[in-house]
């Protein structure tokens, strides 16, 4: 028994590595997900979902114009998941051989104008934004929002009241192109522009309490498509699938029209 009391200092300064690794935390896997602004209160509720129910999981969200994102990816960016708020940008992800596989409409979206409570520029309905001297912000035209907005714009020349060039005299009162929709909230909201276009779930309830919304008619009103896919070379393909299904799933879907987004099958 001599000879084992002998090798038992030995072999504990074997097994003390190996008992280290075991005791140790480990660090947690991320699954980064790359998504148009607007849907940061949505996918920041389903983040946490999800990695309440996946030990180990920690969700990373980078926000911001879709065009935005798509170029960082299209530049070497490392993500799992791409979510963009128009098919654009999606097959430009797709033209550089960045998915997985094939992308997926999991919402839709509408515009609104929003002016600040305060309304300073005093608009009590869409001829108002027409007027001169008014200070209007809008998304770049490389920007999903600001393209639909455009678009929007346009369509509404077509209602006689309006006139054919609506939609150059009010692009005459922009002031400030923005890069993502939630910079176009944030300076109505702070009062540094008199209106702004923005999607309908850009309105949460913290944001109603500074701004108030006009409808657009639907008949000129736009419907933006959000599409989602696994990014090629995920680091976290498994994980990157169940945050996919879960944005489709039913539960996905409930948390999306929380958030005033339209269904997938939305039309209008």
């Amino acid at each position: 028994m001599k000879w084992l009391r002998r090798l038992w200092p030995i072999a504990l300064l074997l097994l003390a590595p190996i008992l280290a690794r075991a005791a140790a935390p480990q660090a947690p896997r991320e699954l980064h997900v790359y998504a148009a602004a607007s849907l940061a209160d949505a996918f920041g509720e389903m983040g946490r979902a999800m990695e309440a129910r996946t030990p180990g999981l920690r969700v990373r969200f980078h926000f911001g114009g879709s065009q935005a994102l798509a170029m960082q990816l299209a530049q070497g960016a490392k993500g799992d998941v791409f979510a963009s708020a128009d098919e654009r940008w999606m097959q430009d992800a797709a033209g550089h051989g960045l998915l997985a596989g094939d992308a997926t409409t999991f919402a839709r979206n509408r515009l609104v104008v929003i002016v600040p409570r305060t309304n300073p520029g005093r608009i009590g309905m869409l001829r108002d934004l027409a007027r001169g001297g008014l200070k209007i912000v809008l998304g770049a035209d490389a920007v999903p929002v600001g393209r639909y907005a455009r678009v929007a714009l346009r369509q509404m020349g077509a209602d006689p009241a309006l006139g054919p060039d609506y939609a150059a005299r009010v692009l005459r009162n922009v002031v400030s192109e923005e890069e993502n929709v939630k910079s176009v909230v944030g300076k109505v909201q702070l009062g540094e522009a008199d209106a702004g276009i923005v999607y309908a779930s850009d309105v949460t309830p913290a944001v109603a309490r500074f701004v108030r919304a006009i409808e657009i008619p639907a008949g000129a009103n736009v419907i933006a498509s959000y599409p989602i896919a696994v990014l090629r070379g995920s680091a976290q393909p498994e994980d990157a699938r169940a945050f996919v299904a879960l944005v489709t799933s039913p539960e996905g879907q409930r948390v999306l029209a929380k958030w005033k987004f339209l269904p997938a099958d939305a039309q209008h």
